[in-house]
């Protein structure tokens, strides 16, 4: 079984929380960054494997190649399997 990259867009699960002047951004209980404002202009400060793009938020993880591929390694001297 190999891993490969993803990108999933995780907008409609990221939650905003004011806090102490700044607004963390949460998906589920795992805070992901936080919105830095700089006059009219926003951007967005996120932890690695989280991007902001075009409106959209998106978070990368590894999804195994082929999910249904089972690994059997079987000890026939000692019966298992």
């Amino acid at each position: 079984m190999t891993l490969e990259k993803q990108r999933l867009n995780i907008t409609d699960r990221v939650v905003g929380k004011f806090s102490n002047g700044q607004i963390n951004l949460f998906l589920e209980n795992e805070q992901i960054g936080q919105m830095v404002s700089k006059g009219a202009e926003s951007s967005f400060d996120l932890k690695t494997n989280y991007q902001y793009e075009d409106n959209n938020f998106y978070q990368y993880v590894d999804v195994p190649t082929k999910p249904d591929e089972k690994y059997v390694d079987c000890d026939d001297v000692n019966g298992w399997c």
